[in-house]
């Protein structure tokens, strides 16, 4: 999520962007809301992901897959791409409703010199900066972040950090920021989540999570730290594992043959089993 995109001067009441749908001329269905576009663009396996493009202002038969650079994630079908097109008006609405204010500034931040700087609310600025950007709190307001997600110098940088701010004060943010913020703080800071909440998160709903309990229940095993097709084995891959996914000089490494319909590395790797999946190390490697 980027904190720190221009908000168009509008008073709350003017401010009601439109929501429009339509086919581009590849036939992907597409939308436009205010000035950002979105298209629903297909993968492999009947699969599909969004991708978003900015001031298109063409009519939309003359759009096409190069229009669009951003990717935002994967989108089921048509009913959450409309779900989602739908969510991003309602949120561009609340955000003007917010009266943010961009001002120049030229602090100094933990990511180089600030270019600018959106007012939140009082003692609350997101800033703008050559590489990178992110929140600065006033003592006040930095108080109020959970102990657990607290920064003491009172910056937060925009790529997950920002999560902390907006989960301390969600007067300040729109719905949609406060449930990325809470899907950000899941799969980031799942401790500080649960604290926050009072209750354990279950399986898939932290990524972080997951994968701690992923490594302590194969810890021991054999994970693939590194694959490519076979060229002497057609249709197997060739894999070298360690114990754990560990890595590092004294970390014994062996070498396996996984069939190629076999092998999806999945979210934290793919785990071999030795009783199965052919042991090159010492063999025909």
């Amino acid at each position: 999520m980027n904190t720190t995109v221009p908000i168009i001067p509008a008073s709350p009441s003017r401010f009601l962007p439109v929501v429009e749908f339509g086919r581009s001329a590849d036939d992907l269905l597409v939308a436009r809301v205010g000035d950002t576009a979105f298209a629903m663009v297909p993968t492999r396996a009947g699969r599909h992901f969004l991708a978003t493009g900015w001031r298109l202002s063409r009519p939309f038969d003359t759009w096409r897959r190069d229009d669009f650079y951003g990717h935002s994630g994967d989108v089921a079908d048509e009913a959450a791409f409309r779900a989602l097109v739908a969510e991003t008006a309602e949120h561009q609405r609340e955000r003007a409703a917010l009266g943010r204010r961009e001002v120049g500034s030229r602090v100094h931040t933990p990511w180089d010199a600030s270019q600018g700087a959106t007012i939140y609310g009082e003692g609350v600025l997101c800033h703008s900066t050559a590489g990178h950007g992110g929140f600065q709190l006033a003592p006040e307001q930095n108080a109020c972040v959970h102990p657990l997600l607290r920064s003491s110098s009172g910056f937060y940088e925009e790529d997950a950090e920002w999560a902390a701010v907006a989960q301390a004060l969600p007067e300040l943010f729109t719905a949609y920021e406060r449930r990325l913020s809470d899907e950000t703080l899941r799969n980031h800071w799942p401790e500080a989540w649960e604290a926050i909440h009072g209750c354990a998160l279950q399986s898939g709903e932290s990524r972080e999570r997951d994968r701690q309990i992923f490594e302590r229940q194969h810890a021991a095993d054999w994970i693939v730290i590194s694959a490519v097709s076979s060229d002497r084995f057609p249709g197997f891959v060739e894999t070298t594992a360690t114990p754990g996914a560990k890595r590092g000089p004294s970390v014994e490494r062996r070498r396996f043959l996984v069939p190629s319909v076999e092998y999806e590395p999945g979210l934290f790797g793919f785990v071999v089993d030795p009783a199965r999946h052919q042991d090159l190390t010492d063999g025909t490697g």
